[in-house]
């Protein structure tokens, strides 16, 4: 806790009074200094508490305002006035001075020596110091703790933590390995956009940007040979000491988590990747030996499993290895980066990945995808993913849930090995019309259409869905049939109408809607 003027003044074996300029009662105090010069301020650097007994005080009330000026304008904290000396009680000018320019003046007891004053305010200060040191060693014990833990994700939410910050960590890429805090997303682009024009201006990236957002604080990560990525923390203010120097822990510590996996983590990862890349790619051959490191058989039953919408790869990859973590397992990217196909034995499987998904969800915060494959034998998991990446499919067009191959009905199976120029078109060919005629009236034609269909052509109960009185439901499916030319009491016609809005529903991944129809 800072010395300030009002911490002072509490101090009961000072005797200290104050009697003007209360409105600077919070300053912070940095020094005491006792000087006797008519016009102080060249030894003044700002934040001290000036002492003085007055001796050289000018009479004049013009001259003694300007002594009190210079002092404000030195950027001191105080003005501490003995009442001992020459004056009984500090001069009304001085005090006039004082509270327009809103610096604190104090009278002091003719029994106070000002080497009294002093000695509080070093003891404070440094009192202040050894309190910074314990807090700032602390958190960097603690830093160090959670990154032996869990590695550069946990040494993110806890700076994050610690400082109140926004904080996230790239790759030389500008890839997003972790992130924490309020607003991570406006923090990343932020980071981008100072990282391009650094480039363009071919300087270095380490800098402290401080504008109508508040401060910004990109270090590069060192490296043996160059910069392994960047931290970046974002703070309402400019950090304090204390604050720069567990940055410059964290910085230190994610230098050596990401040196670590260059030199052993990474080159296991690699090769696990490298292993089931070629596994899932059913035209390469797996050397036995490289299987059966990773704790599989050529003669195993596998089940792959594909998990979307993860967010930043790095803690993906770390929750999803955590919560498989004794079990064998195979991982790699697939969808171009976008998701993590996961390699497990069949036996158990369903149940385990179940725990591992829900696990990696909790450990992530945020409502991830996954498909599951059916086991099939490990020569051939290829088959296995391309049907975890048709259930994955269905299960982000459905809001965010676990969905199994077995589960998925015809139309959804027919549709989600569709790529997305196909769907499009079948949606567009039945439903766009309908959604123009939407967009213009909301009218709610596609609603009502989907309702009266999952309800097999029974009006009461569609309209009772919807919300809407029946005789509006049949305006409706009229002005359907008008858009779209087809005659709604054909089950050929309705048949094709639901395969539209099952397309529609896969190509609407991204966008809030209710529940999908089974």
């Amino acid at each position: 806790m800072a010395m300030t003027v009002r911490r002072l003044i509490g101090v009961n074996d000072l005797a200290l009074s104050l009697v003007a300029g209360r409105d600077g009662i919070d300053r912070v105090i940095t020094w005491a200094h006792a000087i006797e010069l008519t016009d102080p301020s060249p030894w003044l650097s700002g934040g001290e508490l000036v002492m003085t007994t007055g001796l050289h005080l000018p009479e004049s009330a013009d001259e003694q305002r300007n002594y009190v000026r210079r002092i404000v304008e030195s950027g001191s904290a105080a003005l501490a006035f003995d009442t001992g000396v020459r004056f009984r009680r500090v001069p009304d000018a001085v005090c006039a001075a004082a509270d327009e320019y809103g610096i604190p003046v104090l009278a002091v007891s003719p029994s106070t020596p000002f080497i009294a004053i002093s000695r509080a305010v070093i003891d404070e200060i440094t009192a202040d110091q050894v309190r910074l040191v314990q807090k700032v060693v602390q958190g960097q014990e603690n830093l160090a703790r959670v990154t032996m833990r869990g590695g550069i994700p946990a040494l993110v939410d806890t700076l994050a933590s610690a400082l109140d910050c926004a904080v996230c960590v790239m790759d030389r890429s500008r890839v997003v390995l972790a992130e924490a805090g309020v607003d991570t997303v406006g923090v990343v682009e932020r980071v981008q956009e100072q990282l391009d024009k650094d480039q363009k201006r071919r300087r270095g990236v380490s800098r402290v940007v401080v504008d109508d957002r508040g401060s910004l604080t990109i270090q590069q990560i060192p490296g043996a040979d160059e910069k392994q990525g960047y931290l970046a923390v974002s703070s309402a203010d400019p950090l304090d000491a204390g604050e720069r120097l567990l940055v410059g822990h964290a910085l230190a510590l994610l230098s050596i988590e990401l040196a670590k996996p260059a030199r052993v983590i990474d080159a296991e990862q690699r090769l696990r990747t490298g292993v089931t890349q070629a596994l899932l790619d059913s035209s390469l051959e797996v050397d036995p030996a490289l299987l059966r490191y990773f704790g599989f058989a050529p003669d195993d039953s596998v089940v792959v499993a594909v998990f979307t919408d993860i967010g930043p790869a790095l803690p993906a990859e770390h929750q999803l290895a955590a919560a498989l973590d004794p079990q064998p397992y195979l991982m790699s990217g697939v969808r171009n980066g976008e998701g993590l196909a996961v390699v497990v034995h069949a036996d158990g499987a369903g149940a385990e990945l179940d725990r591992v998904y829900h696990r990696a969800r909790a450990g992530l915060r945020r409502a991830i995808n996954g498909g599951l494959g059916e086991p099939a034998p490990i020569a051939n998991a290829g088959l296995s993913l391309q049907q975890a990446l048709s259930a994955v499919r269905v299960a982000e067009a459905n809001g965010h849930r676990l969905v199994g191959f077995d589960e998925l009905g015809t139309f959804s199976l027919l549709l989600s090995t569709q790529p997305d120029t196909v769907l499009r078109s079948i949606a567009n060919r039945w439903l766009g019309a309908l959604e123009d005629y939407d967009a213009e009236t909301g009218a709610k034609l596609v609603e009502s259409l989907e309702s009266f269909l999952h309800h097999n052509g029974h009006w009461e109960a569609a309209a009772a869905e919807l919300g809407v009185h029946r005789h509006t439901l049949r305006g409706r499916m009229v002005r359907v049939a008008e858009l779209t030319g087809r005659d709604l009491d054909s089950a050929h016609t309705r048949s094709e109408m639901w395969i539209a809005l099952k397309a529609r529903e896969l190509l609407a991944q991204d966008v809030p809607k209710r529940p999908p129809r089974p």
